[in-house]
């Protein structure tokens, strides 16, 4: 069995541990998503997993984590999405079965998107 404790210069190599991690403040906690990863495999969306999760079972998202918000300007209705164009179908939906107008906003930029009925067809 080859040692792995040395590289080809004789110095020992530190095994480097590249799990992201995501942090809450308002829980207070940080964790690895070694789960998603290895037990759901969920490869790239590991972090967008763990936020979905984590607002389900929280009623927010974890810290660093910019959602697309698409609420209605006539009714109270909204929903959040963590990938705009959920955002813009809901919206597009909204809109079209309803005939009301929806802005969408992302909490990063101070753009809005505007999605009118007529626009929704």
């Amino acid at each position: 069995m080859p040692d792995d404790s040395n590289d080809a210069g004789g110095e020992a190599t530190a095994e480097v541990d590249d799990t992201p991690t995501v942090s809450c403040s308002r829980c207070d906690r940080e964790w690895d998503l070694a789960y998603e990863l290895d037990d759901l495999g969920v490869g790239n969306q590991a972090v967008e997993q763990f936020a979905l999760d984590h607002k389900r079972h929280t009623g927010h998202f974890p810290d660093d984590v910019r959602t697309w918000l698409a609420s209605c300007r006539r009714c109270t209705e909204l929903s959040e999405h963590l990938a705009r164009h959920a955002a813009e179908r809901w919206a597009r939906t909204h809109a079209r079965h309803t005939r009301h107008t929806v802005a969408i906003e992302h909490g990063v930029d101070d753009e809005t998107t505007v999605v009118e009925p007529d626009d929704a067809q």
